[in-house]
């Protein structure tokens, strides 16, 4: 990887909604910009999803093309293609914890009335559980259904509400991202994780593109953390506009 032309100033990009539309791949256009914009400026990318799903959207061995890759939020942290880290959620919380959270979900889901139900409604990721009342196994018309359905009737909401009395002992934060799903995770580990990696002393800014910035949003912490100059996104396509205002005018 060469140094950019303002190695000092670097931007840490979200996944879905930001570099791709919500589950999809990433354009050839859209990754030319991005590598482009790597001659300019330091570039990371930053996403909930675990790697195998961040290469599904950006391309096999994604943690290799730019200086920073976090997944799983930096739970899984890359500098320059070489692992720096892995926590896990299960090492943290115990056994016993995670199962009770899973039959928890099980039941609350099973007793949730809405139109469609698919597979997959709790997914483990080494640093968080992924769980999504219609099931990840969705079609992406049903995705699209069911965001509309949800935004209407507040399902995630609702059960995030039912969770935080639940489970107020374990210390978690739950984030909806996404259409389908939400996320459930130790306080502390939202996308502000990875900053931990990233020395103030090499940086003079910190920049954040995310789509998901309202408060209970996945990119909230991060986009409005004191170490960041946080930019809120609507698509792919803002995101490269702003970029082209920010850093190649």
């Amino acid at each position: 990887m060469s140094t950019p032309e303002k190695p000092r100033t670097i931007a840490l990009f979200d996944v879905d909604g930001t570099l791709t539309i919500p589950r999809g791949e990433v354009t050839s256009d859209m990754f030319d910009f991005m590598k482009k914009l790597s001659t300019k400026i330091t570039v990371g990318i930053v996403g909930g999803s675990d790697l195998p799903k961040q290469e599904e959207q950006l391309g096999e061995g994604i943690a290799k093309v730019f200086p920073w890759n976090f997944s799983q939020n930096g739970l899984v942290a890359y500098k320059n293609g070489e692992l720096l880290e892995i926590q896990t959620i299960s090492k943290y919380l115990g056994e016993d914890n995670v199962k009770r959270i899973v039959n928890w979900v099980m039941k609350y889901l099973s007793e949730v009335d809405i139109p469609v139900k698919r597979g997959t409604f709790i997914e483990f990721r080494s640093g968080m559980l992924n769980i999504s009342p219609i099931g990840r196994n969705c079609s992406r018309p049903e995705r699209n259904d069911y965001e509309k359905f949800d935004l209407e009737h507040n399902i995630r909401k609702n059960m995030v509400a039912a969770m935080k009395e639940e489970f107020a002992d374990l210390g978690l934060t739950y984030s909806i991202g996404g259409q389908i799903s939400f996320d459930v995770f130790p306080n502390g580990w939202d996308k502000t994780y990875c900053l931990k990696f990233i020395d103030p002393s090499d940086f003079d800014e910190i920049h954040f593109f995310g789509d998901k910035t309202f408060e209970g949003g996945n990119d909230f912490e991060i986009f409005s953390h004191e170490r960041t100059i946080g930019h809120t996104v609507t698509s792919p396509e803002d995101t490269k506009a702003q970029c082209e205002k920010l850093f190649l005018s």
